[in-house]
């Protein structure tokens, strides 16, 4: 039988809003009480139906098992300014009553064979609708602004080459990935001269921005 894909993403596009809305909301805390948060922005999107099949394929699921399977229909992106940050947004994601972590998976201690690093978390959600509550998984990624940058240059090169990358691109990705390891190391070590110079900078900037209905979060398209 066909999937009825308006019906089926229905509640994914209900879960991004609400967690995209939450996980902005503790960022607004933590500024609120004049801390520093470890959240410096939220991004979120529903998997495109094309991506999905395209993955179905390729991983062999079925469509009975699609929602258990595929883990990332519904992604958050939490991006972290220092690598700290991570250890602080998981504990905060683990205590919430909300959702619950069902999976965590770390390529930042553990990175991938290409460079990546991010650290990875499942969670269930429940959604709530008129015909009651249904839980879906969504995958939120945390990483650090240098780890996304890299990410995001190393997708769109993936997209183009489909993973098959020529041998010099492929070293300069591994150069560069090591190259944004370093700066967040660099910049760790000096986090408290940076984030008092925040302290005296930023504040009516991020008052602003914080404001009901402002975000200066941009979705990204990714797969």
């Amino acid at each position: 039988m066909a999937i009825d894909w308006e019906n089926f993403l229905d509640p994914y596009i209900q879960a991004v809003g609400e967690l995209k809305i939450k996980l902005r909301g503790i960022r607004k805390q933590y500024r609120k009480q004049q801390k520093h948060s470890p959240i410096e922005f939220v991004t979120g999107r529903v998997k495109p139906i094309e991506s999905i099949l395209e993955k179905m394929e390729r991983r062999s699921i079925s469509e009975e098992n699609l929602a258990q399977d595929m883990q990332d229909i519904a992604g958050l992106r939490v991006m972290v300014q220092f690598v700290d940050d991570v250890e602080e947004v998981l504990e905060v994601l683990r205590k919430r009553q909300d959702m619950r972590v069902v999976q965590e998976r770390d390529y930042i201690r553990h990175k991938k064979s290409s460079g990546y690093r991010s650290y990875h978390v499942v969670v269930e959600y429940p959604v709530d609708t008129i015909n009651g509550y249904e839980t879906i998984l969504a995958e939120i990624q945390i990483r650090t602004l240098s780890m996304n940058f890299w990410a995001t240059i190393e997708h769109s090169l993936n997209y183009k080459y489909k993973g098959d990358f020529p041998d010099e691109i492929k070293k300069r990705l591994e150069v560069t990935a090591n190259l944004a390891y370093q700066l967040d190391e660099e910049m760790g070590a000096i986090r408290d001269a940076i984030q008092e110079a925040q302290a005296l900078f930023d504040p009516m900037h991020r008052k602003l921005n914080d404001g009901v209905g402002n975000s200066d979060d941009t979705d990204e398209d990714y797969r």
